[in-house]
């Protein structure tokens, strides 16, 4: 294979079971580095929602034949870092632990590792990248002296779809109307429905939603049959390739408190975040203390009529959601993305 100047070697953890929150951060990285004028190659498991995704967006990529975080993993990773001649190998996954790390290391390429809670053992990387609020280098003592840190939402990844939004004014209504409701891709718990029947209980004229699901949702059509029949306009999208607008259409949102809460603060929407996992707690925790969001704390603990006074809440209180998407828009700039592909270029030189 022909060894290309500037390439990135992305391995984004995108099995089904996690989700594609990985690849999507990943993703903005990439596309951020082709417009400084490099290369990016995706590694991935066998995942075909990620492979049209990346095609899609034009990117070149390859399957990993092996367990995620497994020797194997490592040792193809390696190996085809080599192939391309890489200058970076870039991991994002939870299951990229300390051996991972040191099994990919042997490839004498830089590695740069996205992580947001420490949980490795020790750090091999050469760069590490944490873009929550609540990062901070106590997290990364187990490192080895010269790994490098990007701390905090200074660096959140958001893509090209996104970013085609900067600069743009937010209405803040008077009448709160529009609601999204957005909590990743598979839903396990389904915490979907529960959001759904608090919605259903806001007594609100002209009350609209939005209803938007993964595609590994296993309960799409039970959710759906609950909206026809409920006498609202909530409608249910799947997949949708167009969150950026629907953001912009909303004038509050219920997200999961992960990367999606990144999107929504940069876009200027007042937002509700809901736990659905324990890496989350931090991140809804930071949000709220900083005035970024409003928490509904963790899904066990919800139930549909403590989350409908919320909404009705925040629907009311114009104030409140102008000062929540102020904030918003202060922690997130948006240039995250092209700062860290410059970082990476720099450390080239």
């Amino acid at each position: 294979m022909k060894v290309e100047e500037k390439t990135l070697l992305i391995r984004a953890d995108s099995g089904l079971n996690v989700g594609i929150g990985h690849l999507m951060r990943c993703l903005a990285l990439a596309q951020a580095w082709q417009a400084s004028g490099g290369k990016a190659v995706f590694a991935t498991t066998e995942n075909s929602r990620a492979g049209d995704i990346l095609r899609s967006k034009g990117m070149e990529f390859f399957d990993v034949a092996a367990v995620s975080g497994s020797s194997e993993d490592a040792a193809l990773t390696a190996e085809m870092a080599g192939c391309f001649g890489v200058n970076w190998i870039v991991i994002d996954g939870y299951r990229f632990d300390t051996d991972y790390q040191r099994r990919v290391k042997k490839a004498g390429r830089r590695l740069f590792c996205l992580d947001d809670y420490g949980q490795a053992e020790h750090y091999y990387a050469d760069l590490i990248l944490n873009q929550n609020l609540q990062a901070h280098d106590s997290l990364y003592v187990n490192r080895e002296p010269d790994t490098g840190l990007l701390l905090g939402p200074r660096y959140v990844l958001l893509r090209e779809e996104f970013l085609e939004w900067s600069g743009r004014e937010r209405e803040i209504k008077d009448a709160a109307r529009r609601v999204l409701i957005t909590l990743g891709g598979s839903d396990p718990n389904n915490v979907t429905r529960r959001v759904v029947q608090g919605l259903q209980r806001v007594e609100i004229e002209g009350l609209e939603g939005v209803v938007v699901v993964g595609p590994s949702n296993p309960f799409g059509v039970e959710l759906e049959a609950s909206l026809l029949g409920s006498g609202r306009s909530v409608r249910l999208e799947r997949d949708v390739a167009n969150m950026p607008e629907l953001m912009t259409w909303a004038d509050v949102a219920v997200s999961g408190a992960g990367s999606t809460c990144w999107e929504l603060a940069f876009m200027g929407t007042p937002f509700i975040t809901i736990i659905l996992a324990e890496n989350q707690e931090p991140i809804a925790e930071s949000l709220s203390k900083t005035g970024g969001a409003v928490s509904a704390g963790w899904y066990h603990e919800l139930t549909p009529e403590t989350l409908a006074e919320q909404l009705v809440e925040l629907i009311g209180d114009r104030r409140l959601r102008v000062n929540l998407s102020r904030r918003g828009r202060e922690i997130v700039d948006g240039r995250g993305a092209a700062r860290v592909s410059r970082f990476l270029e720099v450390a080239l030189s």
